[in-house]
């Protein structure tokens, strides 16, 4: 049975639950308040992180709600206790990015990434409170930070994969001038409840054509992608069946309050009468490292791990996607130790049958 890491490779912050976006697949219940984190939880916080960081690479990813939205002031004051080797990133919707914020970004060295679902009419669902659509506002924020200088990502959501989309992203994000792109097909977690059962040959296709259209112009790293070819050169070049990591990293996330949801960021915030909230522990109460060491008395992280187990016996994808996420399984099963999710099936299984259809269908012939 794998276990799960004692020292994580990355920690996510929630420095408010306020997002001043709407979006019609957004997962996350707290969005319309202010709920702020304290000083205190990022202090206790760095403490762990800050000897972690002297180790070797680490990032804080800050996440909201809208991170921005938390004010400069503020989340200078949630940095200021970590020290300067540790790498921050933040997730933001770009709308509140102008040229102080990349003044800001610039000075703490942050590393951004933006959301933003490709031409303007793929962004419908991405609207502000009063439903007006934010796209002219995401792109005012992008291109503050090209006029900056600042090397960005981007995160985009699809909702419904159909021929044509992946080429047409692809060639947009190009222009967009990002480093990296992100594809998440949209999930069913949280408090969107929209299906995301899709037929498996649209999505197969979808990521063999958003392969052909890097393979022409391979200028920007494609996340899923490259995950799918790093898997297929480890099979090829090892000798172990398993060539997963043999422990899962933890992936704490630290809310607003303090409280730590393990494995899966999208938990956070919610409960339920089997589990609770979710939450091993809160940084306020007792030292991350120790939430993290006594990581399986939690009991849904003990049920995942069985999950993950039952992935492992039944499932011949689980060299490439390791059991998958457990607020998928919660989300769409209503338990963690189900399989088989529509998730995994769009972005693990899917993904990686488009990369190898690719592959057959370009296979360079004999001379």
């Amino acid at each position: 049975m794998r276990g799960i890491a004692a020292v994580p490779s990355y920690v996510v912050m929630q420095p408010t639950t306020l997002c001043n976006l709407d979006c019609a697949y957004c997962y996350l219940p707290l969005r319309a308040a202010d709920r702020r984190m304290t000083v205190q939880v990022a202090a206790a916080v760095a403490t762990p992180v800050n000897g972690w960081a002297r180790r070797g690479r680490f990032s804080v990813v800050w996440h909201g709600g809208e991170p921005l939205a938390a004010g400069r002031d503020h989340l200078a004051a949630l940095l200021a206790p970590f020290d300067a080797a540790v790498e921050h990133h933040v997730q933001t919707n770009a709308t509140l990015i102008d040229d102080a914020w990349c003044e800001f970004f610039a000075a703490h060295r942050i590393r951004v990434s933006v959301s933003v679902d490709g031409p303007r009419e793929r962004n419908g669902e991405r609207v502000g409170r009063g439903g007006r659509p934010a796209y002219d506002r995401i792109v005012a924020g992008v291109e503050a930070l090209r006029r900056h200088g600042i090397g960005y990502s981007a995160l985009c959501v699809v909702s419904r994969p159909e021929p044509g989309l992946a080429t047409e992203l692809y060639d947009y994000f190009l222009d967009l001038g990002c480093d990296v792109l992100g594809i998440n097909i949209e999930e069913t977690e949280g408090v969107n409840t929209r299906r995301n059962a899709h037929p498996a040959e649209l999505v197969s296709g979808f990521w063999a054509e958003l392969v052909a259209a890097w393979r022409r112009n391979p200028r920007i790293h494609l996340r899923e992608v490259e995950w799918s070819l790093r898997y297929a050169a480890a099979v090829l070049d090892s000798t172990d069946d398993d060539v997963l990591p043999r422990q899962l990293d933890p992936i704490p996330t630290v809310g607003y309050d303090g409280s730590v949801v393990l494995l899966s960021p999208e938990l956070a915030g919610f409960s339920d009468p089997r589990y609770g909230d979710f939450s091993s522990g809160n940084v306020l109460e007792t030292p991350l490292a120790e939430i993290l060491g006594a990581a399986r008395s939690t009991p849904w992280v003990a049920e995942f791990l069985a999950g993950v187990e039952n992935c492992r016996a039944r499932c011949p994808y689980f060299g490439f996607c390791g059991g998958g996420h457990a607020a998928n399984r919660y989300f769409e099963h209503g338990r963690f130790d189900g399989t088989e999710t529509d998730h995994c099936r769009n972005s693990k299984i899917r993904l990686l049958e488009g990369v190898l259809e690719h592959a057959r269908d370009h296979e360079p012939t004999a001379a």
